[in-house]
């Protein structure tokens, strides 16, 4: 059964930075969209950013554009969501998500928790 686990996560000062890694286990990410999701608390889980499998493809949501940045090793079996001058506001536990468009079949982490306070 495949699996996801996110790390990194953890208290930073705002203006800080922290790297995020999604690792898969038990299947490869190659034709897998990996998303990255958060939710603050008392807020709906809300979508961060998102990179293709065919062709590397990113979105991000406003809020975050210019201060993080999704990237992808296959190899590795690993998706990384690198995030730059943090402010409270990003303050959530964050979620990967792998989602296999042809089988209409995705996958979550439990979740990493980051804070961003001084």
């Amino acid at each position: 059964q495949g699996q996801l686990v996110e790390s990194g996560g953890g208290l930073v000062q705002p203006g800080g930075s922290l790297r995020l890694s999604c690792a898969a286990s038990g299947f490869t990410l190659d034709y897998y969209d990996i998303g990255w999701f958060r939710q603050a608390p008392g807020k709906e889980r809300e979508g961060v950013t998102c990179i293709s499998s065919a062709d590397g493809t990113t979105h991000y949501a406003d809020a975050v554009k210019g201060r993080f940045t999704i990237s992808r090793d296959n190899a590795k079996r690993t998706a990384y969501l690198q995030m730059n001058s943090l402010k409270p506001e990003d303050t959530a536990v964050y979620y990967c998500n792998a989602y296999y468009s042809a089988l209409q079949y995705d996958l979550w982490g439990q979740g990493t928790q980051v804070t961003v306070s001084s």
